[in-house]
């Protein structure tokens, strides 16, 4: 491989300091030795810059004339993350017109039902696995209706997220050809499929996602096939793991902290800054990075045109110069701007998804059951992901009200 492919690779890396099972479930100590000692610094073995601290991850994350999207990643295609503009503009006005508010919004209802459904499977047993059975299929059956997916065909979609976000565990050649083999396999059988669901689309309008993105036309330009199908992918990958870890992230602290199930059950209203909070405090994504397009110095530290910049969005949101109190989770915490979702030009767009897969899901969990506690004797294991920040399994208990 290239060194400028194992350069671009640098966040799926695990950092030397998260080395350790503890560590690397727990990271949130140890970025607050590196905002102290290194707020940006080179990492050596994986010849890339980090950046801990909140006013220079907002900094790298907003400035796309100076850190650029456009990144050679093990599959090479293009997506609104990894492009910048003008065409990036150009993409995302023509999705907006697709992915209104309104129209996400409208999914409530649906959102409600699926929700209500997958906890009817559980609730009388009194226990469930948290991803498996609830935080996943959340997401997957909301972006498989918006994308025309027939029930039968879900699982199908679980698997390719699953793989096309998937990270290594070692720095090696050999690591990174086994995981990149199986990214593109995955990728293609995604885009064929995908690309048989347009076809369909193009003769037979529906009221989906895709139907939408097809009709969607500005100053008389229009989506191609094969950028419709890129944001198909990328609402798959970037939607369905992302929200399974914010719902099991949320479901995590609740089992952490009792009271507060109690606190939020007895005040719905609270669900909203609950969201927000977790969102700051377990991030599901904990670092976002990017390409410096030319020279920069950030902190006396000079930066190289063409550097990968890892933006540490975790550490970011736990800066006690931004946050006061920053390692408590305050439910009603106002204000709230944790970085999570990215800043300027590449802030999430499915971030109001996102928030209203969660508050559902939370509004209907805390109605219905109470008593959530972990499974005894689980055994609880962070995703191999690095970028990402979930488990692999959370297994629970709770009484019906």
């Amino acid at each position: 491989m290239s060194a400028e492919r194992v350069v671009n690779l640098a966040p799926i890396i695990p950092m030397k300091e998260l080395n350790t099972k503890e560590t690397y479930f727990n990271p949130f100590p140890v970025y607050d030795v590196l905002q102290k000692e290194s707020p940006v610094r080179f990492d050596i073995e994986r010849n890339c810059w980090d950046v801990f601290l909140y006013e220079d991850v907002d900094y790298v994350l907003k400035k796309h004339e100076l850190f650029s999207s456009e990144q050679r990643r093990m599959v090479e295609r293009e997506n609104l993350l990894r492009m910048d503009p003008p065409r990036h503009k150009q993409m995302r006005d023509l999705v907006n017109k697709a992915f209104t508010p309104k129209a996400i919004n409208d999914l409530a209802p649906r959102i409600k039902e699926i929700t209500t459904e997958l906890l009817d499977e559980v609730g009388e047993s009194g226990e469930m696995n948290m991803i498996a059975d609830f935080a996943m299929p959340l997401p997957v059956i909301v972006i498989a209706d918006l994308l025309g997916v027939p029930p039968e065909d879900r699982e199908k979609f679980k698997v390719w997220s699953d793989i096309l976000v998937k990270g290594v565990v070692e720095n090696k050649p050999e690591a990174f050809a086994a995981v990149e083999k199986e990214q593109i396999q995955a990728r293609d059988e995604l885009r064929h499929y995908l690309a048989d669901v347009l076809e369909l689309r193009r003769k037979e309008p529906h009221d989906d996602i895709m139907s939408a993105l097809l009709a969607a036309e500005i100053d008389g330009t229009k989506l191609t096939k094969s950028e419709i199908l890129e944001f198909s992918m990328l609402l798959l990958a970037a939607g369905n793991e992302t929200t399974t870890n914010l719902i099991t992230n949320g479901v995590r602290i609740l089992t952490e902290m009792p009271h507060l199930q109690k606190e939020v059950a007895e005040n719905l209203a609270l669900v909203p800054t609950m969201v927000e909070e977790v969102l700051r405090y377990y991030p599901p994504v904990q670092a976002p990075s990017r390409i410096a397009k030319e020279d920069v110095i950030l902190r006396d530290q000079l930066i190289k045109k063409g550097d990968a910049v890892v933006a540490w969005v975790a550490a970011a949101n736990r800066d006690e110069a931004k946050f006061s109190d920053p390692h408590s989770f305050i439910v009603n915490r106002k204000p709230n701007q944790h970085l999570t979702f990215g800043k300027g030009i590449h802030f999430c767009l499915g971030a109001p998804l996102a928030r209203l897969e969660a508050k559902v899901a939370f509004e209907e969990l805390l109605t219905r059951f109470h008593h959530l506690n972990v499974k005894e004797d689980a055994l609880i294991e962070r995703t191999q992901a690095p970028q990402m920040y979930g488990v692999i399994e959370y297994p629970v208990t709770f009484e019906e009200r």
